[in-house]
Formats: structure tokens, sequence, C-alpha cells
């Protein structure tokens, strides 16, 4: 089996990368950068530009399943500029794969899935939700995660099966936002955001390559959650990194308007509240390996110091 990832060189990409690589599957990436470039036994990469559209065809040949992991960074800053990047990066590539596909020799391809985010859902701190949930978020991020759904949908229909996968709160030491959280927790400064009753739904990175691998592989259609089972406020959170990592929570919880200014808009990442059902995942077989944050933060932190050493070598990246 072969499979055509976007955004491979990303954290998520890379976990992914190196699942297939464990399972014998044959990696094909799409890169926008020359020097990104490998050829070798069971990885090869091709060039392509969504912001012209271009495409390598190449990319497509042999290939059984697509996954769809490119995305401008949301935890940055998010000046307007920036926002149409955040916007753009994920249309535009949908759109320049949809081209391609229109093009190459697609007959041996099965499935296409891709990534989407739970950012889709409205803030709330009582409800549960599922992918049936018909309550949209109308805020940036819920703008941007609609449009990205409706470009996903115009590529059903080609053929093959298509799924999109809405991920939560990524863990992983890697990069991302626990490292973020760890070291002001490491420097005796952590402290939960606003009320800490927040609910973040979140899934080990490990848990969620096995899950878009599980998609992919599986042949499954339709809309699905990736978070683990059990969801835990900002609090709880903050007191399970602070447990693992041995060390105490001695500041007040800090406010909206602090992080405001400190971050802009961007900061509404650290004040949004989703409690998302991972149910219809499981439903589907897929079993996961940390379902409880208890262990996959020990797990993570553990072997952290291994793995802090190899941040920020990600470019292009799906968060």
């Amino acid at each position: 089996m072969k499979i055509l990832i976007t955004g491979a060189t990303g954290l998520v990409g890379t976990e992914l990368t190196r699942l297939c690589e464990q399972q014998g599957i044959e990696v094909n990436y799409l890169t926008t950068s020359k020097q990104k470039l490998i050829k070798r036994e069971g990885y090869n990469g091709y060039l392509w530009n969504p912001d012209k559209g271009e495409i390598d065809l190449e990319a497509f040949k042999g290939v059984e399943s697509i996954i769809n992991l490119a995305g401008a960074t949301v935890s940055k800053r998010w000046t307007p500029s920036y926002k149409k990047k955040i916007r753009s990066s994920r249309l535009d590539t949908l759109n320049t794969l949809r081209t391609g596909l229109s093009q190459a020799d697609t007959s041996g391809i099965t499935s296409l899935v891709s990534a989407s985010a739970i950012g889709i859902y409205k803030n709330s701190l009582t409800n549960f939700y599922t992918e049936d949930s018909t309550e949209i978020s109308d805020d940036f991020l819920g703008d941007v995660v609609q449009d990205w759904e409706k470009a996903v949908d115009q590529i059903d229909g080609l053929g093959f099966k298509t799924a999109k996968v809405r991920i939560g709160l990524v863990l992983s030491m890697e990069g991302g936002a626990l490292s973020e959280m760890v070291r002001p927790i490491n420097y005796y400064a952590g402290a939960a955001f606003g009320s800490g009753q927040q609910w973040q739904s979140w899934i080990h990175i490990q848990d969620l390559a096995r899950l878009l691998f599980f998609v992919a592989t599986e042949g499954l259609e339709g809309t699905f959650n990736a978070v683990a089972p059990n969801p835990v406020t900002n609090t709880k959170l903050t007191r399970e990194i602070a447990r693992v990592l041995r060390k105490p929570l001695i500041l007040p919880n800090i406010p909206r308007f602090a992080m405001r200014l400190l971050l802009g808009e961007m900061s509404e990442l650290l004040f949004a509240s989703q409690r998302v059902s991972s149910k219809k995942i499981e439903q589907s077989g897929f079993v996961f390996e940390y379902p409880n944050i208890g262990r996959a933060l020990e797990k993570l932190l553990a072997k952290g110091t291994e793995e802090d050493s190899r941040k920020g070598q990600f470019t292009e990246e799906y968060v």
C-alpha cells in the first residue's frame, strides 16, 4: 500500500510518517521546498505550490489513499495578514489537490482523509458535542473550519471515499501547546487560564497518527472527532501536568485580559471550551492507547527531554 501525505514534515505528519514506515506502508509526500525533497525506498517527495495551484501529478502514482494535514499553525499571533494565511493555507491545498486529482489517473485511489478541527463547535461549558451537532461556532476559527470542510466536500464525488477528522488539542513534547504549558510549570509559574473550567478535548499524538491511519486504511467515510474519550477542564490538565512534573502550582489563575494583551485575538484559543465525544470513532473499531490524561502525560513527559531536542524542526504543519 502507498499513502500520499500533505503536511508530512509537520508535527502530526512526522508522527504519521513514522507509523507508516513501521507498518511497511510506502509514503509519497508533497512539499513546497526543493530542499525537503527526498527520494528513497518507500519515501518519496514531490513539489507543489498551493498558492499557484501547481502540483506534480507523479505524486499520485501508485497511491491508494491520501491524508491531508497541510495548514499553517494557528498558534501564532493573528495579524490580519496571518489570518488570511491560516485560511488560504487550508483552502488552497484542498483546491490544488482537487485540481490534481481531476487531471491524474486516480483509478487506484480509494480514499481521501482530511484534517479538520473541533474549533467548528461552539464555545460551551455544558454542551457535549458529537459529529452530528448542528451548533456551529461563529468566531474566526469556526468560519475557517466550515470553509475547510466545504472544500473537502467538493472533492467528494471523484469516485473515492472521503472523511473529515476533527482534531482536538494534540499532546506532544515535540511541539504544539503541551511544551508551552510545561515550561512555566517547570519554573513554578504555571497556572490555569481564566476560570479554568473550560473543557479541553485532547489527544495523544500517537493515538492521532493511529486514528488517521485507521480511517484511511479502513476506508471510513464521513466526519470523525479525533479526541480522547475523556476530556478534562483546563484546571485538571494544568494540575495533572504539575503532578507528573512534581511541581507545585502557587500562582492564581491567569485572567483573560492579561493573555489578550500578550497574545491578541489568538489568546481566545486558551479560553475556548469544547467538550467533544469520541464515541463514533470508537464504535467504528478504533481503540485508544491513551484514553486518560494522566497516563498520556506520564508517557509524554517521561521522554520529554529527548523529544524536546527536536522541537522547532517543523515548518509545514497542521495544528
